[in-house]
């Protein structure tokens, strides 16, 4: 608390007036640390209760009261118990289930949780979760651009090596998201309770941290899990004492006052959160979100989303005239002359045949005459 300026900030203010709504496998009724702590809730996995105050999941079920202590928790008396980074915030706790815990597909959970969240009064939201890919399915585009439009900052945790993510997955890589990445009690990036990725917003303490259990246990647990919950309060206490900022300049704050690390910012983002800083230090604002811009993102990679574009109009073309088209000699029957045939062909030969004729006939008239003329008698 004094190392990354909480107790700094709560001279200022404990969150009062701001609510954090917890997408997790629930927060449990009986812990005193959540005593008036947790103003509404609702299951979207199909298994738990009405109110998502039951935990759902063999393994995980302590996992949505360990990080509800850290963003909220009440402690159980004064200097006693475990108290969070804004004690005097609202939780709304919303219970999704992993695997065979849930009736429901994981993708729809989330955005039907995001928009519950958003409805139901949450002006930051914290998702101790991830997919362990890059990619993250069409239908959060509309549930986080909700969230957006509707002024909440949404906290995400960065995942961890040790439980197999290698690189930041989503919901940490979506634009616009605060990832939080984890280092160890020196301040050093973890080694297994982190991983490492460009979306990293900033970093806070990952290792041996301290959790609620559901039986109201305490208990040492380790993960960027836990280091989400911690910028979800820091973001309450900033949006407590600047009730007039929006969300993308409460992120501004945090991460434009986070102390440098000595390390890339794949590692560490801009830095180690600073509470303290982040509530009280004069910070320029912003116009828009610096963790990126869904809306941008879906209009350059989602493109069956993207509105056609209306057809150039052309303009008109003048076309000369065609040319006046070629006679056609309309081809006749072969067996029937033609006015060569007639000329040159049928008209000599038929003078000819006639020439022949009449002197044939001639001919034949002189032989009679000769031969009458030898047959008469004699005298």
């Amino acid at each position: 608390l004094a190392d990354y300026g909480i107790e700094q900030a709560w001279q200022t203010t404990r969150g009062a007036g701001s609510t954090i709504a917890v997408i997790d496998t629930g927060i449990a009724r009986g812990p005193v640390e959540f005593a008036g702590a947790v103003a509404d809730g609702t299951d979207v996995s199909g298994a738990g209760s009405a109110d998502g105050r039951t935990p759902v999941g063999a393994v995980d079920s302590d996992h949505g009261s360990w990080v509800a202590s850290l963003a909220a928790g009440r402690g159980t008396g004064s200097d006693t118990g475990m108290i969070g980074v804004a004690p005097e915030a609202q939780l709304l706790s919303v219970s999704v289930g992993f695997g065979s815990a849930a009736t429901r597909s994981f993708a729809d959970q989330i955005a039907d949780a995001i928009r519950w969240s958003v409805d139901n009064g949450a002006d930051v939201i914290n998702m101790s979760l991830t997919t362990n890919a890059p990619d993250w399915p069409q239908s959060w585009d509309d549930a986080f651009l909700y969230a957006y439009e509707n002024d909440v900052v949404v906290v995400v945790a960065a995942g961890n090596r040790a439980s197999g993510t290698t690189r930041v997955g989503a919901p940490a890589t979506i634009p616009g998201v605060l990832t939080v990445a984890g280092v160890d009690p020196q301040g050093n990036a973890s080694v297994n309770a982190s991983t490492q990725g460009i979306t990293i917003g900033v970093s806070a303490p990952s290792e041996k941290l301290i959790g609620v259990s559901a039986d109201g246990r305490l208990v040492v647990w380790d993960g960027t899990s836990g280091a989400a919950p911690i910028v979800a309060g820091v973001a309450a206490l900033v949006r407590s004492a600047h009730p007039d900022l929006d969300a993308d300049n409460v992120i501004n704050r945090i991460i434009r006052t986070a102390r440098p690390a000595s390390g890339p910012k794949e590692l560490y983002g801009y830095g180690l959160v600073d509470a303290g800083a982040a509530v009280s230090a004069s910070v320029e604002a912003v116009s828009e979100n610096p963790m990126g811009s869904l809306e941008e993102w879906v209009r350059l990679y989602r493109r069956a989303q993207s509105e056609p574009r209306a057809a150039e109009p052309v303009a008109p073309v003048d076309i000369p005239a065609l040319p006046p088209a070629d006679t056609i000699d309309r081809a006749g029957s072969p067996l029937l002359p033609d006015s060569g045939t007639l000329l040159y062909g049928t008209l000599p030969l038929t003078v000819a045949t006639a020439a022949a004729i009449l002197v044939a006939l001639g001919v034949t008239a002189a032989v009679r005459r000769i031969r009458l003329a030898s047959r008469a008698p004699s005298r």
